[in-house]
């Protein structure tokens, strides 16, 4: 608790805190964070982090991030939209603002009921790739509880990636090391954390070869994996209901988080 408000004093003397039909909103600064506190947490103390897409460039914050509360909120899970900096050729910058993200739901964990064992990450396209790089690359302050993707890029390999987030996470001329290593498919382990991958098979942007290597390598670890593949849809959907699997979506997200 010491800890929490230590962080309180410096990051969130500037914070917004509303009145909400969810129950609280909580901006912070440094990370740049909207947490949406649901009006009766899950006795689990789940919590997200959502990090949007935008190919490393910019960020789809709306449909990719804040448009997702109400649904997790309703299930008593608390939700946090992560306004990433952009790593502009070093990858470093974006995984440190989810390990921040992490330890400022962990510090704040008594006073937001939230659980620091219950923390999960959430991404869409490129932040799909931040979201299973976090996922295969835990800290001591960074452990994702489980992984939500959707239509994620996993692989930087050119011959499948989204050439605009591998460049925007590795620079122009990475070398083959740095390539593999910020693959997640190549960086699965017995412990990453178990996953939700949604996506489309008619995905041109980023192609559905990076979901379903990323699949078949935690499944020959043994780690809890779902993957719906939809026919049409394409790229980036997110929480927008004229997504013509949209309902689907949310009732097979709500099955997943309420299997374990």
């Amino acid at each position: 608790m010491k800890k929490f408000i230590t962080i309180a004093t410096v990051m969130m003397l500037s914070s917004m805190m509303l009145a909400h039909s969810r129950g609280r909103v909580v901006t912070t600064s440094n990370p740049a964070m909207t947490v949406y506190l649901p009006a009766a947490p899950a006795s689990n103390g789940r919590a997200i982090i959502a990090c949007p897409g935008g190919g490393y460039s910019h960020l789809a914050k709306d449909h990719e991030g804040h448009l997702w509360a109400h649904f997790f909120n309703n299930l008593g899970i608390a939700y946090a939209v992560l306004e990433y900096n952009m790593p502009k050729g070093d990858g470093r910058v974006p995984v440190g603002d989810v390990e921040k993200a992490f330890e400022l739901l962990a510090d704040s964990a008594s006073v937001w009921k939230i659980n620091p064992d219950n923390i999960g990450i959430m991404g869409s396209s490129a932040g799909g790739h931040l979201a299973s790089t976090v996922s295969t690359h835990p800290t001591e302050v960074m452990k994702p509880a489980f992984q939500v993707l959707f239509y994620p890029v996993i692989s930087l390999d050119s011959a499948i990636t989204h050439q605009g987030t591998r460049r925007g996470f590795l620079g122009d001329s990475p070398s083959e090391a740095m390539v593999k290593e910020f693959s997640s498919d190549c960086k699965v382990s017995e412990s990453t954390p178990r996953a939700f991958i949604a996506l489309s098979a008619d995905d041109r942007a980023v192609v559905p070869e990076n979901s379903i290597r990323y699949f078949s390598a935690l499944s020959a670890h043994g780690v809890p994996a779902a993957m719906f593949i939809y026919p049409t849809g394409g790229h980036g959907w997110g929480y927008r209901s004229n997504f013509k699997y949209h309902s689907q979506v949310l009732e097979e997200l709500r099955a997943w988080l309420d299997s374990f």
